[in-house]
């Protein structure tokens, strides 16, 4: 079954070459040409990814990535002419999976999207437990690696794949460092064109969503000029 991608992006010409490139790579596509109605059709199409831009009319990118967020977990890489380090993190931080700074070749855009698709979006896992499930327990911490499933104190913790997948292999591989960019390698692709602040702002906040106290955390510990490790 061919995965879908929404395309939400203004400019008319750069939606066009990019519905076509994704067509000939075998993706069907949806696109949009403003905010509005690129919320109301990742709401309602159910796209396996959405290319989204940072400048929009109606509302701008990072309100719909805000608002998408509040109801699904599929992958967003935002499209940005910007190259200030703080706009990306804006993006980052309220849930988009990757970025992309504009002008961008085709096989950069293709490595982003496999590599943002290479798992089933969390709504494809099947829900019911199977008789040999993989588990990690650390203390009041669960990770169901076949259910792609985080619970703590028995309350499922609703986290996004990239987040997951993080955590999954962090605590697979306890007390082991791993650098920035053995992170982004092995979790977001081997093809990845990203930088390491993209590794630091997901890791934030998966410590927001798994720690007592993300300022003092227990489970992913940092390792001073090296990288992140899981305490198990």
């Amino acid at each position: 079954m061919n995965r879908t991608i929404l395309v939400i992006e203004d400019e008319q010409n750069i939606n066009d070459i990019l519905t076509f490139t994704l067509g000939n790579e075998g993706y069907n596509t949806l696109s949009a040409l403003d905010g509005i109605t690129g919320l109301e059709m990742a709401l309602t199409q159910n796209p396996d990814l959405i290319l989204l831009d940072v400048m929009l009319p109606g509302i701008d990118g990072y309100e719909v990535c805000r608002k998408v967020r509040e109801h699904s977990n599929v992958p967003i890489i935002m499209l940005t002419a910007r190259e200030d380090e703080v706009d990306k993190v804006v993006g980052l931080e309220l849930g988009a999976d990757d970025y992309i700074t504009k002008p961008y070749s085709n096989r950069e855009l293709s490595a982003r999207i496999k590599a943002n698709l290479r798992r089933s979006a969390f709504d494809n896992v099947p829900s019911q437990p199977t008789e040999e499930q993989d588990t990690i327990v650390s203390g009041d911490l669960v990770i169901n690696v076949d259910r792609y499933e985080v619970s703590k104190n028995g309350e499922v913790i609703d986290i996004t794949l990239r987040e997951f997948e993080l955590l999954k292999f962090l605590a697979m591989q306890p007390d082991k460092i791993f650098s920035r960019e053995k992170l982004l390698e092995n979790v977001w692709g081997y093809e990845y064109y990203g930088d390491v602040r993209t590794v630091d702002v997901t890791v934030r906040r998966l410590r927001e969503k798994i720690e007592d106290d993300p300022s003092m955390p227990k489970y992913i510990i940092t390792k001073r000029g090296v990288g992140y490790y899981f305490n198990k």
